[in-house]
């Protein structure tokens, strides 16, 4: 009697632990580069509430799209548009039911130098620079932000010759950062972090000069009976979530 016992309560603590196991999933996210540190933090969250892992991915939404087309096997989309989720929706690559705008993004001009940006962009006007970083407006819907907010301000023609596009927000940010263009129209998130401008000097765009940055995000057809899916789709509506989110400069 005294060996068994133990070895009930052995073989049920084995049990247990088979059955959280069991529980326990992953899900695939193709993640916008804009979307990167925030994202990081909430992943890690994520899995240590859940148990679930969030495997993370992150690049240009428009080159996402074009893998997810030809069959790249993400779980989830966290877009940089809202326009692209619908497209997979509607072309039957993902769930419909399942696309909700996780944030609203914020376009700033931004430099790594103290004091170089001023509080109403007049920075672009000036000839005192020489490159300026952009997203490539065909592939991210900052870098097309940032095209609508050079033509409000009539600055297009200006701006172009000393224009560097970046791939995605995340290549443009370090073409900023490492000081090769002196200004970069990039993501808030990137220069955010606490609500304070990490470093540098930074315009944030009024967002009337752009269409709004609306982020979207939709569960693919290979997750849709994935249970790390529909927890983590969940997850991001959630308070812990939106705090991370609020934190970088996003809206909702």
């Amino acid at each position: 009697m005294s060996q068994s016992f133990p070895l009930r309560h052995l073989t049920l603590a084995c049990a247990v632990l088979l059955a959280g196991a069991a529980h326990a999933d992953e899900v695939s996210v193709a993640v916008a580069a804009n979307f990167t540190a925030p994202m990081q933090k909430i992943a890690a969250q994520f899995e240590k509430d859940t148990g679930h892992k969030a495997v993370l991915s992150f690049g240009a939404t428009g080159k996402f799209y074009a893998q997810i087309s030809n069959g790249a096997p993400f779980g989830i989309l966290l877009a940089a548009d809202d326009t692209t989720p619908e497209k997979i929706a509607k072309e039957g690559k993902g769930v419909d039911a399942s696309r909700f705008t996780y944030a609203i993004g914020q376009l700033v001009l931004w430099s790594k130098q103290a004091g170089y940006v001023d509080d109403k962009g007049a920075v672009l006007q000036r000839n005192d620079w020489q490159h300026i970083a952009i997203a490539n407006p065909k592939l991210a819907p900052y870098g097309l932000a940032a095209m609508e907010t050079l033509g409000k301000l009539g600055l297009t023609a200006q701006v172009q010759p000393k224009t560097v596009l970046g791939e995605n927000i995340g290549q443009t940010y370090q073409f900023t950062a490492s000081g090769n263009a002196q200004l970069g129209f990039v993501a808030l998130s990137q220069v955010m972090e606490d609500g304070k401008i990490r470093e540098g000097s930074a315009w944030i765009v009024p967002a009337s000069m752009h269409e709004p940055i609306r982020q979207d995000a939709i569960v693919l057809n290979s997750a849709k009976d994935n249970a790390a899916a529909k927890a983590l789709m969940d997850y991001l509506k959630g308070d812990k979530a939106r705090a991370i989110i609020k934190s970088y400069g996003y809206a909702f």
